[in-house]
């Protein structure tokens, strides 16, 4: 099923050098004229390959290898889009835990970071040079009228909006502009809620008046990716707006709107894959749109990997080899830093499926999980093994450094714990909302239930979505990770048991450097 990887983004490597090479502290990270590799940027090859760069800075960080990177960072394969989002989202929580130093990541995994954490620069700056490449693309297509750059033009605007979305949850207050990308121009700075309010109209304006596809080529944002970006937009308003706003009922129906077009395929007609591991395996692109299972895609939004035609040291490269400590499963990297907090290990129930690949018994569970040499788990969740077709794994696959598991960056499964978080705050009713968690459970071969409360919820969100990307968010919004009902895990606060921390770690830092560049701009609360 390879053969399909990538044909949309055919030459997205090459044309990476469009984006800038510039410092971090370059705030409008202008690309190279594009004149220097096109001659026309109104030319259909220029059009095709500026549409697939503002694909391809999902996955890739450079021009030529997985090992180079077009921002200017001490390690390449550590300015990946995808796994910035990763360190911001899970290593401050209790699932997830570095072992190295990595330029800032014990302090991120230990909540003790500041304006001078480089991994906080670089994520700040890799963002903006997306939406740069984002707002350059619709610049030099605005005014088209044929139907496929309109169509593109819209994707282009899902992506931009994407991760304008990490922005407002990562960040907050932070550089705004749609504009081409101008040196001469200073981009103002929006607040939080001013860039919560442009996400839900630019995304409603897409699902209502743009030209989406129902089912988009393979690799491609459709309409589900873009209504499951808003339901989780809404999901969190009441944190984005300070409590000024609360869209609950709004985050329902656009998740009932996803979950009805997938009823009646899939586990027990839920629409989900009939095997959660599948999810994270070699060949998930069967699960993403466009990628030939039109019975289970589960994946409703998803960034391509492949060992031959996507190489990255982020996205499931990282996330397979970081949590290896000898090649296994269809890898040669073996890296042997990342793992799985206690807290995520003992939140699991017995014969829980999710956890069927971890290395359990090898003695690395056994470990103090209070030495950053050693802590933790194993955790592995992705594979570069092919299905088996029985929930288990072929072992005939060739070892390899990258990995061609797909990355999921939105399942149908967190729209139905969306859908039942809804149910707390009094929006739908009970039978729905236990419907959704059931095909979870069921499906990971634990015991279905009959009710649940914020903190049950909270940890099946956990056990389910472990490690991709939502944790950080889901503690903030339940109330667990600063304040009078904060949850205390080793190191976080800095302290090897764990302590409280204050209210300034709700949000990550504005970069000094990007201050000092623009001083006008305000700090985030705390950090000054």
């Amino acid at each position: 099923m390879n053969i399909k990887k990538y044909l949309m983004l055919g030459g997205a490597a090459l044309i990476l050098g469009s984006a800038t090479s510039s410092c971090v502290g370059d705030l409008d990270l202008e690309p190279i004229d594009p004149s220097q590799i096109f001659a026309d940027p109104s030319s259909p090859e220029f059009v095709s390959r500026s549409f697939a760069e503002c694909y391809a800075l999902m996955g890739l960080c450079g021009n030529s290898d997985p090992g180079s990177s077009n921002l200017t960072v001490p390690d390449a394969g550590a300015s990946v889009y995808t796994r910035l989002i990763f360190e911001m989202e899970e290593f401050p929580t209790d699932e997830a835990f570095w072992v190295w130093e990595d330029n800032g990541l014990r302090d991120m995994c230990t909540t003790n970071f500041s304006a001078d954490n480089k991994q906080v620069e670089i994520a700040y700056s890799r963002f903006f040079q997306h939406i740069a490449v984002c707002n350059d693309f619709l610049a030099n297509t605005e005014g088209a009228t044929d139907d496929a750059t309109v169509r593109m033009r819209d994707e282009v605007r899902a992506l931009r909006a994407m991760t304008y979305f990490w922005v407002c949850d990562i960040f907050g207050n932070a550089t705004f502009t749609l504009a081409k990308p101008d040196g001469s121009i200073q981009p103002p700075q929006l607040a939080r809620a001013e860039l919560y309010a442009w996400l839900v109209g630019e995304l409603n304006d897409l699902l209502t008046n743009g030209h989406l596809a129902d089912t988009p080529v393979y690799g491609r944002v459709g309409k589900d990716g873009v209504e499951a970006l808003l339901a989780r937009v809404y999901l969190n308003a009441e944190v984005y707006t300070d409590g000024a706003v609360s869209a609950w009922d709004k985050c329902l129906t656009h998740c009932n709107n996803i979950i009805t077009r997938h009823k009646g395929t899939g586990f027990m007609g839920s629409g989900l894959a009939n095997h959660y591991l599948y999810l994270f395996s070699r060949e998930n692109e069967q699960y993403m749109p466009g990628g030939g299972n039109t019975a289970e895609n589960e994946i409703l939004w998803g960034v391509p990997f492949d060992e031959d035609k996507m190489q990255s040291y982020g996205g499931t490269t990282f996330l397979l080899a970081g949590a290896l400590g000898s090649g296994m499963y269809g890898s040669q990297a073996s890296w042997s830093c990342l793992t799985a907090r206690e807290p995520l290990s003992n939140r699991f129930e017995g014969g829980d499926l999710r956890t069927q690949l971890w290395l359990k018994g090898n003695g690395i569970e056994n470990q103090a999980f209070l030495d950053f040499s050693i802590a933790g788990y194993q955790p592995l969740k992705w594979t570069n093994l092919t299905p088996d077709g029985n929930g288990g794994f072929s072992s005939t696959v060739k070892a390899s450094t990258f990995c061609s598991a797909d990355l999921a960056m939105i399942r149908l499964a967190d729209v139905y714990l969306m859908r039942a978080e809804c149910f707390l705050h009094g929006q739908g009713n009970l039978t729905d909302a236990l419907e959704g968690i059931n095909f979870l459970r069921l499906r990971a071969g634990v015991a279905p239930w009959d009710e649940f409360d914020e903190e049950s919820l909270l940890d099946e969100r956990s056990r389910e979505l472990y490690f991709e990307m939502t944790r950080r968010s889901d503690l903030i919004r339940f109330g667990k990770y600063v304040g009078n009902g904060q949850s205390i895990w080793a190191w976080k606060g800095n302290a090897r048991n764990g302590q409280r921390i204050d209210r300034r770690y709700l949000l990550m830092p504005i970069p000094t450097n990007i201050l000092s560049a623009q001083p006008s701009f305000k700090q985030n609360p705390g950090y000054n």
